[in-house]
């Protein structure tokens, strides 16, 4: 997933794949912590946190809309009613339709 620069250039740091990215940010969506997420994979939370603010950017073609703490709430608001129905979706499934 991670593939590290080679020991012949002076820089030290870590490269990771788009892969790796996706992955880390699927991750952090689904986790409560994205801090415990960035524990999880190894990495400082400030990457995934810099990586979250890109992938946010990149989806609102803003950063100054990405920013704003009322777009903030909104996406927080929509990623838990999506969570909701995921698990109204699972029930369903588990319980079945009542028989009429």
């Amino acid at each position: 997933m991670a593939t590290k620069t080679n020991g012949a250039s002076p820089d030290k740091r870590r490269k990771y794949d788009e892969a790796f990215k996706a992955e880390a940010l699927r991750l952090a969506g689904e986790s409560r912590s994205t801090q415990a997420a960035a524990r999880q994979l190894g990495i400082s939370p400030k990457l995934l946190y810099r990586w979250q603010q890109a992938q946010l950017v990149a989806e609102v073609g803003s950063e100054e809309v990405a920013r704003d703490p009322e777009v903030r709430a909104l996406r927080a608001r929509l990623k838990r009613a999506e969570q909701e129905l995921d698990i109204l979706k699972k029930a369903l499934v588990i319980f079945g339709q009542p028989t009429r």
